[in-house]
């Protein structure tokens, strides 16, 4: 098996209230918060090293990111990655999903063989859900969202994916592309030993240039989609505080639905 996992350095979560958008560019700056790896990247690194320990093979971590996000590929190597790259130049800057996705795409074809695809289901700083199943697309290979739990049989996927009214049992061959859904507790603390080893581990890095890729298809020159403006849209509604017990209070809440329904059935 040769699994590669998408990782995505994004804003620590626990700073959001750090973060603001530069005013020209509309893009996050993100020199205003350290950088993490996305927490549900960690979970695809979880999955795809559980495979390795149960299958064998081998764990390469990929991402598009800043020359400092080597720091984050030392962490998924230190967590069960055997291999690290990093697509790295200025012009991939500011892409957006689309042009991501086409990075990406050309970074998995350079590589070479794999079985399996992992994605975080969304990233914490955008929050699409959109890179993972464009990546499935360009590759012309099935795309499993949201999957909870997975096992791999007789070269076939299996997964459990989490849809808005509950769960689907899911099939697909192999190669194949999965994003991860949310996982419940404390992620995996980075084991002392694994961060030792990862200090010396070669990190590969590419540039458009090496992926052969034209400078108007990456980056901003080559997104479709612009973030022209954001704002908070005023909100002129007023809350009430219901009092008593909870029988009085959905009692008082009944009679003011009521209340309200006949005054908007008189116009």
């Amino acid at each position: 098996m040769h699994s590669i996992v998408c990782v995505k350095p994004v804003p620590d979560p626990s700073r959001f209230d750090k973060l603001r958008l530069d005013p020209e560019t509309m893009l996050l700056r993100r020199d205003e918060a350290p950088a993490v790896i996305n927490p549900l990247d960690r979970g695809a690194i979880e999955a795809a090293v559980g495979l390795k320990r149960s299958l064998g093979g081998t764990v390469s971590a990929l991402t598009m990111a800043a020359p400092n996000a080597e720091e984050q590929l030392r962490e998924a190597l230190a967590l069960g990655c055997d291999r690290a790259y990093l697509l790295t130049d200025k012009a991939f800057a500011g892409a957006d999903t689309l042009a991501t996705a086409r990075t990406l795409h050309a970074a998995v074809r350079k590589i070479g063989r794999f079985d399996l695809l992992f994605c975080g289901g969304y990233s914490a700083d955008g929050s699409t859900g959109q890179v993972g199943p464009q990546l499935a697309e360009l590759l012309g290979i099935p795309d499993l969202d949201f999957v909870a739990k997975l096992e791999v049989k007789r070269g076939r996927l299996r997964a459990t994916c989490r849809l808005d009214s509950g769960e689907a049992a899911c099939e697909a061959d192999l190669p194949a592309l999965v994003t991860i859904a949310p996982q419940t507790g404390a992620p995996r603390l980075t084991p002392m030993r694994g961060i030792q080893g990862a200090l010396s581990r070669k990190i590969t890095k590419w540039s458009a240039a090496d992926l052969r890729l034209a400078p108007k298809t990456v980056g901003l020159a080559g997104s479709p989609t612009r973030m022209l403006n954001i704002f908070t849209p005023p909100s002129n509604r007023k809350g009430e505080i219901l009092q008593g017990s909870a029988d009085e209070a959905a009692e008082q809440l009944i009679e003011k639905l009521s209340l309200k329904a006949v005054r908007g059935g008189a116009r």
